[in-house]
């Protein structure tokens, strides 16, 4: 019996574009509003991928801070703020329903520093 999520290989064309398009809007959210939180102030945040469920009524932000440094905290922190970040991205998306936003830390970096830092090795021997 399989534990928690699978992890789907495949997406519609629509989860694809709604993803896009959630992402499009959450990068302009926060280079332009603010979020009166503390953790939240003078960081720089990457959003580099936004997963869409089949019914689009749940999204998975995908995020990394400038550096890599703290992300915990950040993830923790716009996770806390989600429903008003929802809130204000919504009549930007040309959607009927705005889906609820998780986000998580986004771990491609420490996966292709690893690949890289194994191929290195290979070619030293």
């Amino acid at each position: 019996m399989l534990k928690g999520k699978i992890q789907r290989d495949t997406y519609s064309q629509r989860q694809l574009k709604v993803g896009e398009i959630i992402r499009k809007s959450l990068s302009d959210f926060l280079c332009r509003d603010t979020i009166h939180d503390a953790d939240l102030q003078n960081v720089s945040i990457t959003i580099t991928q936004v997963t869409v469920s089949p019914d689009l009524k749940q999204a998975t932000a995908y995020v990394m801070p400038l550096g890599g440094m703290g992300a915990i905290d950040i993830v923790a922190a716009l996770n806390k703020n989600s429903r008003y970040i929802r809130g204000r991205i919504a009549p930007k998306l040309s959607l009927k329903f705005t889906p609820s936003i998780v986000y998580r830390e986004d771990q491609t970096f420490e996966y292709a520093s690893k690949i890289d830092s194994l191929l290195n090795n290979l070619s030293r021997s």
